[in-house]
């Protein structure tokens, strides 16, 4: 556990997805193509670079001083809070993979598409020394918003601007392999993808015991944290970017993974000339097949019955469909051993699976499109997540 400045005891492990985002980001670091590895560190600087407060906007604030800090107005416009923040050069990101959508949402509004470098807790919040933090909604907005252990305790104090709402969202938690294990193990990939859907099928209609399973797992987070992440990822994989009901557990959206690969070519900036014309040509193809989703249901005898699949981060909610499908039996019953790997070590989950180290791996479509532009050649076999869980978090009268 860590103190904060203000007292409050912080589990970083909560904060499951930034952290993760470094590993993300710095894909091929050890092992894989030395290519790729120069495109997603480069891709890396270039975003942390970005994090120069940017020049004063002339836009009249919209916001009220007040001696306790910063705070908005509850029915103040999202332009409005978006340009008085932009132009004190207080919005705050990670700068690790999901700055994209906020320089998105910057430009939407005619503002710099630069940013505050964030910590990995909520302080900066906190203490009004960043006015619209990012936050997940399973994890830091949880964590803003509740009075359980780590909690800040704001709740209806405070408000969230959703990137899905405001156009610009990515998709996250996705499922990939190599394109050469995909076609090597064609029934494996089936397999496997028809035991995790299965796993969140069941996860999402038992948050509360999807919860549990994951905490028994090890999870170092809160069980009261550990739930509400668990019915907040529920939202993301059953619910679009357009607010529609998603029944098609782990479906491939074409409309929404074309506008992440769109913003991700916008926004994503390679110095290696090669790396950056492969990101300019790339197309939905280069990133994603459908079929072996599609083909999940009629999977033959797997080809390889021992694989494996690595997280982003450490047991916890984000994942617990893949717990669920382990504890209840649902890859042994799809011919399947299974061994879990958690994320949060020396090497990403993207490098991971490049090189080799393991089958399957949980990766942002951000990631894999930086990875692939870089020489990897991963495929997205089925996206867990149909939303951005990114948010912008701030404080209101």
């Amino acid at each position: 556990m860590k103190k904060t400045s203000k007292g409050k005891s912080i589990n970083l492990v909560a904060l499951a997805t930034v952290c993760a985002l470094t590993l993300s980001l710095l894909a091929g670091c050890t092992g894989g193509a030395p290519a790729a590895a120069s495109a997603s560190a480069e891709a890396s600087s270039e975003s942390v670079a970005a994090t120069a407060a940017p020049e004063a906007s002339s836009t009249e604030p919209s916001a009220s001083a007040e001696a306790a800090g910063m705070y908005y107005d509850a029915a103040a416009t999202v332009e409005s809070i978006v340009k008085d923040a932009a132009g004190k050069g207080m919005v705050g990101n990670w700068g690790l993979g999901n700055e994209y959508e906020i320089q998105a949402l910057l430009s939407k509004y005619v503002q710099p598409t630069t940013f505050l470098s964030q910590a990995f807790d909520m302080d900066g919040f906190d203490d009004d020394s960043i006015l619209l933090a990012s936050a997940m909604t399973y994890n830091e907005l949880g964590l803003v918003k509740n009075s359980y252990d780590g909690g800040y305790k704001y709740g209806d104090k405070v408000k969230a601007i959703d990137m899905n709402d405001e156009g610009v969202a990515m998709l996250e938690d996705n499922i990939f392999c190599t394109e050469a294990f995909a076609k090597a193990n064609p029934n494996t990939v089936k397999a496997f993808l028809a035991a995790s859907m299965k796993g969140w099928k069941y996860a999402c209609e038992n948050p509360e015991e999807a919860a549990q399973i994951v905490f028994k797992n090890g999870s170092s987070v809160s069980s009261e944290h550990q739930a509400y992440m668990a019915s907040e990822v529920k939202k993301l994989v059953e619910t679009d970017t357009k607010g529609a009901t998603v029944t098609e557990y782990g479906k491939l959206d074409d409309a929404a993974l074309q506008q992440t690969l769109d913003l991700a070519k916008k926004y994503i900036m390679l110095k290696d000339s090669v790396a950056a014309d492969k990101l300019k040509a790339m197309t939905l193809d280069d990133i994603r097949d459908a079929s072996y989703l599609a083909g999940s249901s009629s999977a033959g005898t797997p080809e390889k019955s021992s694989v494996s699949i690595q997280l982003k981060w450490l047991p916890q909610a984000q994942f617990m469909g893949y717990y669920v499908a382990l504890d209840k039996g649902f890859y042994k019953e799809s011919g399947l051993d299974v061994k879990i790997v958690p994320g949060g070590g020396d090497i990403s989950e993207t490098t991971a699976v490049y090189s080799g180290q393991v089958d399957f791996g949980v990766t942002w479509v951000s990631n894999l499109i930086a990875a692939n532009a870089g020489g990897m050649t991963l495929t997205e076999v089925a996206q867990v997540f149909q939303r951005s869980g990114l948010v912008l978090v701030h404080k209101v009268n």
